[in-house]
């Protein structure tokens, strides 16, 4: 089992799942879920790489946050975190909620990211994800970001009925382990968890406006980045990286819901293992 930790940082205290030895490799979660999102993950890697695993701010047993659920803000918290734990440089993975903090860091700090895999999430509005979007957003993010109040207001007392419907349709019916399942529902039960949940949504503007600042002029993603989607997102990701990026791999994984860390912990191994093994020659 991981170590966990309470770690201060930026004004906000993290929880904090440790384990392993090796290169550090920082591992960043969405919704609805907590660092538990990669167990399988660390359990796989644990042998070789030292894994972090943070609670979002605000986000599972993480210290609630009145503000700074931007993708700027936090990335800094990423950052400032690898710092209190003495880490100068690590692999970043993040997915959907995870993926413009991950990005923004590895764009704003290459030296501090050796490598970057996003999954399951788009870019702002960075240009190639046209298609996916073509009828817009997923319904739930005009839900989460209406009338401030509301979708908590709607949903409090039936956050378990609202948890089990991102897992199954995440896993394309699957769902998940009955203790993860559990540990989910425990982290956005309660109006100020959901309220804190839907401040990420509702800090999507200011995100994409970041990306954009952060890509002004000739600004590129230098470091070697692995994008990665399943069922719904597809390409739509390595399509917005593709013009920025120097060094980008993309795999679209089959038969896989957007949950990819829980549904198809096989095939995102198959991939991250040799990914991450580069990043050690690299390293020397």
């Amino acid at each position: 089992m991981p170590e966990l930790r309470r770690v201060p940082v930026n004004g906000v205290e993290l929880n904090v799942a440790l384990c392993g030895s090796g290169p550090a490799v920082l591992l960043l979660h969405g919704f609805p879920h907590t660092w538990e999102l990669w167990t399988d993950v660390m359990a796989d890697l644990s042998g070789r790489y030292r894994l972090i695993a943070p609670d979002l701010r605000g986000f599972g047993a993480s210290s609630p946050a009145a503000s700074g659920y931007d993708a700027g803000t936090l990335a800094e918290d990423a950052a400032a975190l690898l710092t209190t734990l003495g880490v100068s440089s690590a692999a970043v993975v993040g997915i959907d909620a995870g993926t413009a903090p991950a990005f923004l860091l590895a764009l704003r700090r290459p030296g501090l990211v050796r490598r970057l895999v996003v999954m399951e999430s788009l870019l702002g509005r960075l240009p190639g994800a046209e298609y996916f979007l073509a009828d817009g957003p997923p319904w739930w993010f005009g839900f989460h970001c209406a009338e401030p109040g509301l979708a908590e207001t709607v949903l409090e007392g039936h956050e378990a009925a609202y948890v089990d419907w991102f897992l199954r349709a995440g896993t394309l019916g699957d769902g998940v382990r009955p203790a993860l399942r559990d540990a989910f529902v425990r982290a956005y039960t309660g109006r100020q968890a959901l309220s804190r949940a839907f401040s990420y949504y509702r800090a999507l503007p200011q995100s994409a406006a970041q990306i954009e600042q952060a890509l002004w002029g000739s600004a590129r993603l230098t470091v070697p980045t692995m994008a990665l989607g399943a069922r719904p997102v597809g390409a739509a990701l390595e399509r917005q990286l593709r013009p920025v990026a120097d060094d980008l791999t993309g795999h679209v994984i089959e038969d896989c819901g957007h949950i990819i860390p829980l549904h198809r912990p096989h095939a995102l191994l198959t991939l991250l293992r040799p990914f991450l093994a580069g990043e050690d020659a690299k390293a020397g």
